[in-house]
């Protein structure tokens, strides 16, 4: 009887380990199939994406760009002004227009500068003994410019603007405009005054620079808004 027990415990202990055994190796291939699919899954994810342009951009490397999609520094290069506003200007009106008509046309600004700056006594007109007057008075006087503009040769249309003096141009614009060879370029003439009209005060102008194309200019007040500045240029007819 004690022999037949110990075959039966026997057996039972057999038949034990064999079920564990049977488990063990079921649950591994579960867990190594889980494990599997999870990879491919993140593989696809955004961040993992995110995490390898991250790591391009700190090995110094660059992604690969459409040359379609780059715009060259050249697209952002204004194209050079065709159109040059040249003024001078003692108190400060005419410099208004010239701002004004160069905004409006988008045109380059240069400033007629006086080698020696006008002071409010050289511009007293009721002393005959100022420097204005003594140069109004003198049609060979020819104030020297400090400066000058680089390359007049890229202009075709050049502005030119003054305050009216005893009814004329200053002296300083014969000598602007006789330092460069304006011919075959328009020229337009404007000016500021309180109350004198344009007149003939471009004449000692044209007669200097004869070979140029000179269109009829005109007179503003101080205070002119940039649209009838504007308005007046476009009516011109320059292309």
């Amino acid at each position: 009887m004690k022999k037949l027990l110990t075959i039966l415990l026997a057996l039972v202990m057999v038949f034990a380990l064999a079920a564990c055994a049977g488990n063990t190796e079921s649950t591994e291939n579960n867990g190594n199939t889980d494990f599997s699919q999870n990879t491919e899954d993140q593989s696809a994810t955004p961040s993992e994406e995110g995490n390898v342009s991250e790591e391009s951009e700190q090995s110094g490397k660059t992604p690969d760009v459409n040359p379609d999609d780059t715009v060259s520094e050249s697209d952002h290069d204004p194209e050079d002004s065709k159109i040059l506003v040249a003024y001078f200007s003692a108190t400060n009106n005419t410099e208004g227009v010239a701002q004004k008509l160069a905004d409006g046309l988008g045109a380059d600004l240069y400033e007629i500068t006086p080698e020696q700056p006008y002071t409010d006594e050289d511009l007293n007109y009721g002393n005959s003994g100022s420097r204005s007057s003594v140069e109004m008075n003198d049609p060979t006087a020819r104030p020297a410019i400090s400066g000058s503009v680089e390359n007049m040769d890229q202009y075709d249309v050049v502005f030119i603007g003054y305050p009216i003096w005893w009814g004329e141009a200053p002296r300083i614009m014969s000598t602007f405009i006789e330092s460069y060879d304006f011919s075959g370029k328009t020229l337009v003439a404007f000016c500021t005054s309180a109350s004198s009209g344009f007149g003939s005060s471009d004449s000692a102008l044209r007669s200097a620079a004869n070979d140029a194309t000179w269109l009829d200019g005109h007179r503003f007040s101080a205070d002119v808004s940039a649209d009838d500045v504007l308005a007046w240029a476009n009516g011109l007819g320059i292309d």
